[in-house]
């Protein structure tokens, strides 16, 4: 067995975790984890540096155990071990069954603690070693946000992509070491004007009047209505002008929204396809030309409890001014279409889906997605509904034709591209 111990942010180890440092044969771990522990001079230890070598020494170690006496192995580790930590990497070499974990407090747990803030309800992601733009497109999408910093990845960088959004930013530093543990409240701006050096845990990204929202429950009420392709009824839209559920369906397939994406929503007259896109996890930007428009999709993102940033212009224009998304719908565009079109496939790390009611625009579309490198693909959709007659009858009645084209990125054209 591998003995795991997380040291939490700083309090004292547990009695059973201060036995197994006493029986121990071979203690991995952190210079600063070793040299803190007293450990006796008959103990082995390995420094735990890049994690190749280390991982190498305790299979040499292990291997011996199977031919001589057992030797009992221990691994300190930071915060919670099983949280983002070396249990994962072990369990992988050697096996879960192998691993005797005693968990710590981990610094997001901490973080929260020290912001008064339950976080059962919070979304945690790691930007160490990661792309940064997935851990901000989780911030702008969600209320209550626990980002693990890391170099190039850290409050200044976090504030610098959150500048626009309605966000508050707490920032952990040294977490558990008396001396020199801060926590601060800042704004985006104001994270991002600063040097914090590189002793920063975690950051805290917070839509506060959303955060301390209740907590529902599996058997609570349901304020939003459960599913995707909702009912038209269910948003807010003048004179029909809303893409049809049917259309949404296979729309939302195309885009395939989720955590960490972001996807714009251009021509976006009630916002359906924007509300329903932050439903299933995804950053939305919705790009609208019309006042009463930009209003609408305001009201709508509030009735469903999501977060869409709403531009006010036209596309192509306004788009220049935006971060590049994962995926792009297209509800709208009239005579502008093709360099709508051709703007978003530029821009698009993934899909760029179109929908359209006249047919005179389907070739221009197609044309600009296949020019601008994507794989076109497309359907009419024409679907008829049960609609009601006197007598206690149903009939059908048919909704007007849609057709639906989506340009796809080859592979190749997204190497790199973190998932």
């Amino acid at each position: 067995m591998i003995t795991v111990i997380g040291t939490g942010t700083g309090a004292p180890l547990t009695p059973d975790a201060k036995e197994a440092l006493a029986g121990a044969d071979v203690v991995v771990g952190a210079r600063r984890h070793l040299e803190a522990t007293g450990l006796p001079r008959t103990v082995e230890r390995i420094v735990l540096g890049p994690l190749a070598p280390a991982l190498d020494a305790i299979q040499e170690h292990l291997e011996k155990d199977a031919k001589d006496e057992e030797r009992r192995i221990v691994v300190l580790a930071s915060g919670d071990p099983g949280f983002f930590g070396i249990v994962r990497v072990l369990a992988q070499r050697f096996g879960a069954r192998r691993l005797d974990v005693r968990p710590g407090v981990s610094s997001v747990a901490t973080a929260f603690a020290r912001a008064g803030l339950s976080w059962d309800d919070a979304v945690v992601v790691s930007a160490h070693g990661r792309d940064l733009r997935t851990a901000l497109n989780v911030c702008r999408a969600h209320p209550k946000v626990a980002v693990l910093t890391g170099p190039g990845a850290g409050p200044a960088e976090l504030g610098a992509g959150l500048r626009s959004s309605r966000r508050v930013l707490v920032v952990a530093s040294a977490l558990g070491d008396p001396r020199r543990e801060r926590v601060e409240r800042v704004t985006p701006s104001e994270a991002a004007g600063r040097e914090w050096g590189g002793a920063v845990s975690v950051v805290l990204c917070l839509d506060e009047k959303r955060a301390v929202a209740p907590l529902r429950t599996v058997a609570g009420p349901a304020p939003r209505p459960a599913g995707w392709a909702l009912d038209e009824e269910a948003f807010a839209h003048r004179d029909s002008m809303i893409t049809k559920f049917e259309v949404r369906a296979l729309a939302l397939a195309r885009l395939g929204p989720r955590l960490g994406d972001l996807v714009w929503d251009v021509g976006a007259g009630s916002g359906s396809v924007a509300v329903e896109c932050a439903r299933l996890g995804a950053a939305v930007t919705a790009v609208e030309k019309t006042p009463d428009g930009v209003e609408r999709i305001r009201a709508n993102a509030a009735a469903h409890g999501v977060d869409v940033q709403v531009v006010h212009g036209a596309a192509p224009t306004v788009l220049s001014d935006l971060d590049d998304p994962d995926a792009v719908f297209i509800g709208g565009g009239g005579h502008e279409l093709p360099a709508i079109v051709t703007a978003c496939a530029r821009r698009a790390r993934r899909t760029v889906v179109v929908a359209m009611a006249a047919l005179d625009r389907v070739p221009a579309a197609r044309e600009a997605l296949v020019g601008a490198g994507f794989a076109c693909d497309g359907v009419l959709l024409q679907s008829s509904r049960l609609a009601p007659l006197p007598g206690d009858v149903t009939r059908l009645a048919a909704t007007n034709p849609v057709f639906l084209l989506w340009g796809v990125r080859p592979p190749a054209r997204t190497e790199g591209v973190a998932p």
